[in-house]
């Protein structure tokens, strides 16, 4: 295979969700509940040379299109991912995800005696300490959740 083939074909219209982290495709592919079952056609390349980052992961969904909660939740794994919109073979819209300064209501607080896991109206809200290594710090009890703990909740 020559330098200048493409590894992975163009999609008519969905979304192509790029420069994900080399190794986490399959977690968006969960954060988006994608098992595989819903007849259409989807494309996970993994590992894939890039220049920018040595190497990465890419995902391509035939007809779908991701809400704002998704991209949040892509951008706690993949800080640094591109989301292209496509139609009819071309790029309409590209959006780079940004992880928020401040996380609510996506994932839970981890320790257990945590006001956000109590019966309180308290919803879990998180402070980005680091965005590599990924350190998310509980609003309520300072606890420091890492990107295994994020990974386990998605």
């Amino acid at each position: 295979m020559s330098e200048k083939e493409l590894r992975v074909s163009k999609i008519k219209d969905g979304t192509v969700i790029d420069h994900i982290s080399g190794g986490y495709a399959l977690d968006v592919v969960k954060i988006l509940g994608i098992t595989g079952r819903e007849k259409r056609v989807m494309t996970i390349a993994v590992n894939v040379p890039s220049k920018r980052f040595n190497v990465k992961d890419i995902v391509k969904i035939e007809g779908r299109a991701l809400n704002a909660r998704e991209v949040n939740k892509i951008a706690l794994v993949a800080p640094h991912a591109s989301i292209n919109i496509i139609r009819e073979y071309k790029v309409v819209e590209k959006l780079e995800v940004k992880l928020p300064k401040i996380i609510e209501a996506i994932i839970n607080c981890v320790n257990p005696a945590c006001i956000s896991n109590s019966n309180e109206p308290a919803a879990a809200k998180f402070y980005v300490e680091s965005e590599e290594p990924l350190l998310l710090k509980c609003h309520y009890c300072g606890y420091i959740l890492e990107k295994a703990d994020v990974l386990q909740q998605l």
